[in-house]
């Protein structure tokens, strides 16, 4: 198994990412830049969170025409598992790879704490180390977070259980339906807004987010049997 940690110019969770595969996964992980042409040789790809591009003209607007990720939408139709938090989200938004948009908070404010999630699906790859109804700690860090979508597109959401993770309790920045993270029908594409690569250890105040790694690592051992180094 090999996993790949995309680096946007404006990317700055990349290291954090890259640490989390490392200390939880234990597999090999390599810093891919955004001019990369060719994924072939990754099984796994982690967009991580960050500015990239500045944000300019709004949140991965730019970085969905980096050359990388027309791979990153083939690596995706080939069924490799696809992992975006906070602007990696945003960039998969941008790309057409999950549905619906990214709006600003609706308090105009930018948001940084540790908030619960509700675990709504965990017949999902990233998930299947979560029970069902779970309540889990996992920081966020942004100024839009607010999902939207249309009725039609949330209908679908719901019918197919595409909606993975909701924030319980406080919804710290106006998505509909608390949304926190939604994945595609395949279910081998996740976008969240929150961090689980900053809640691994019980240091970072919570380990919530070992178990979204650990079920990557889990679901691709049982789709690759016991080559799991390879």
């Amino acid at each position: 198994m090999k996993v790949a940690v995309i680096v946007f110019p404006g990317s700055n969770a990349d290291l954090e990412m890259f640490n989390a595969v490392e200390d939880i996964m234990q597999v090999p992980v390599e810093y891919v830049w955004h001019s990369e042409t060719d994924l072939a040789a990754y099984d796994v790809i982690l967009l991580p969170g960050g500015f990239s591009y500045g944000d300019y003209l709004r949140c991965g607007a730019v970085a969905r025409f980096s050359p990388v990720m027309e791979q990153v939408a083939k690596a995706a139709d080939a069924g490799k598992l696809i992992l975006g938090v906070c602007n990696g989200f945003q960039i998969l938004l941008e790309t057409g790879l999950l549905p619906g948009a990214m709006l600003r908070n609706r308090s105009l404010k930018y948001r940084c704490k540790m908030v619960p999630l509700r675990v709504e699906n965990n017949q999902t790859p990233f998930t299947a180390d979560y029970a069902e109804n779970e309540i889990i700690q996992i920081p966020i860090a942004h100024g839009e977070g607010n999902y939207y979508c249309d009725q039609e597109t949330l209908a679908r959401l719901k019918a197919n259980k595409q909606i993975v993770f909701t924030y319980e309790g406080e919804n710290p920045n106006g998505s509909i339906e608390n949304i926190a993270g939604i994945c595609n029908e395949r279910r081998n594409v996740l976008g969240m807004m929150p961090h689980p690569e900053r809640a691994v250890h019980q240091w970072m105040s919570s380990d919530d987010g070992k178990r979204l790694f650990s079920s990557i690592l889990k679901t691709w051992r049982e789709q690759n049997g016991a080559a799991i180094n390879a």
